[in-house]
């Protein structure tokens, strides 16, 4: 469920174009006249205002806006624009092109994303980078890590609800054969079940794990594995299990102790707002006993705070 607020009456694209225009006129931007119109307007009401933009002054939005803005509300801006397909797809692209590849970001936004979501982020990328997203990864992550994220992104996965409880006891089974019943670890047999199987399946065999050792699928993973590859396994099942509280703990650690890991937070923050944003306001509270909202007020500041408190909405 989507924390967007848009107006109940919505100007025209042309109008919007028109004011963010005005916006950019005169001794330096006006910020708050930016963040008031683009996070107000959803993903297609954004491609338009973009069309109108580029038709009426010859120039890209995003070019003006990179001219326009500084530091962190620039990339939040910028990253906003998009439609979510584009939007992960310029994530990814980034996080296996920077000269230390971000293998957090890659596993983050590839192993929580639904295969229809991951279909479309491939469609995307080649036609936006004229690259195949599966050459990528391939030459630029390694070892199980690389071997579980192509199978996740090539895999087609049912999306339904349905389940096969013999295949889940068996699969519970099977994993538990395969790490903790032995010697080392047979990782072939986890990226096998994790790519193959749906987020509904996963999670039931996470149940039926615990019911059976007596301790759950997660911390066999952490016993089992290590390094990127236990991070893949993790965030594929913490998606399947409770996606909203996945992204509130991503949250948490973002803005938790000296520092914020503002890369992180508006990766989250942008990227979940028009998918199920106000599940994960619910899960944070739940967890952290406050709202998100109060948490973001205090680790952020200036325009990068009022984009981001108007993206989560109200308070929860």
């Amino acid at each position: 469920m989507t924390t967007l607020s848009v107006p109940p009456v919505i100007p025209s694209p042309r109008e919007d174009a028109i004011k963010l225009h005005k916006a950019f006129k005169g001794l330096g931007c006006d910020t708050s006249k930016v963040i008031k119109i683009l996070a107000h307007r959803n993903a297609e009401q954004r491609s338009l205002i973009q069309q109108e933009f580029e038709t009426n002054y010859s120039e890209l939005l995003s070019k003006r806006l990179s001219k326009e803005l500084r530091g962190h509300v620039k990339k939040a801006v910028l990253l906003w624009l998009h439609d979510p397909a584009t939007r992960d797809a310029k994530v990814v692209r980034k996080a296996l092109t920077i000269s230390v590849v971000d293998n957090q970001a890659i596993t983050e936004i590839i192993c929580s994303r639904t295969p229809s979501q991951l279909r479309r982020l491939k469609e995307v990328y080649l036609s936006t980078y004229h690259s195949y997203l599966e050459q990528d990864i391939e030459s630029k992550t390694s070892g199980d890590h690389k071997k579980l994220l192509l199978a996740y992104v090539s895999i087609p996965r049912y999306e339904g609800l349905e389940l096969d409880h013999i295949i889940v006891q068996e699969d519970a089974k099977q994993l538990y054969k395969s790490g903790e019943k032995r010697i080392g670890t047979d990782e072939k047999m986890f990226i096998k079940i994790f790519s193959e199987k749906s987020g509904a399946h996963l999670a039931a065999v996470n149940s039926t794990y615990i019911a059976s050792y007596g301790h759950s699928l997660e911390k066999a993973i952490k016993k089992e594995t290590s390094g990127n590859f236990e991070s893949a396994l993790l965030t594929i099942l913490r998606c399947a299990t409770d996606p909203a509280m996945y992204f509130a703990k991503i949250l948490r650690k973002s803005m938790k102790g000296v520092g914020t890991d503002d890369s992180r937070l508006i990766r989250v923050i942008v990227t979940r707002t028009e998918i199920d944003m106000q599940f994960i306001k619910i899960a944070y509270y739940k967890k952290y006993g406050k709202p998100l909202t109060h948490a973001v007020k205090s680790d952020t500041s200036g325009h990068y705070k009022d984009l981001l408190l108007n993206l989560l909405g109200s308070d929860y």
